[in-house]
């Protein structure tokens, strides 16, 4: 079975190497030595986990209700606003989103680059959450 350094565990969560180290030191995740003496995580603990931060919508402000359940928080990368239209660019750990959306929503939202956002993907569309 594969296993995972914290690092790459930190990767394919979309978290700081940082917040991973501290989700095992907090036991939240099991982790094991190899011979070098590298923290890892077996792949099926990982998958688990994984499912676990998913449901658990890390990140996510109490009170934020949606029908759309693929959410990637990140940080917003470039806005370019027409005179109906938008294009909003999020990164989000290995993952660019890129969402057209009005004007008037990207205003709302107050959206600027360098904030937090959550690109949040249902069907073919692109919802984005100001976090």
């Amino acid at each position: 079975m594969q296993s995972y350094t914290i690092g790459q565990a930190a990767r394919l969560l979309g978290v700081s190497p940082d917040t991973a180290r501290r989700w095992a030191d907090a036991g939240r995740v099991a982790t094991h030595r190899d011979g070098a003496g590298r923290r890892l995580i077996d792949g099926k603990d990982l998958a688990a986990f994984s499912v676990e931060v998913g449901q658990g919508g890390i990140g996510e402000e109490e009170g934020s209700y949606t029908s759309a359940r693929n959410a990637f928080p990140g940080i917003v990368t470039a806005v370019k606003v027409g005179d109906v239209a938008a294009q909003v660019e999020i990164q989000a750990g290995p993952h660019r989103l890129v969402s057209l959306l009005t004007r008037e929503a990207v205003e709302e939202l107050g959206l600027e680059v360098g904030m937090q956002a959550t690109a949040r993907v249902k069907s073919t569309n692109v919802h984005i959450d100001r976090t």
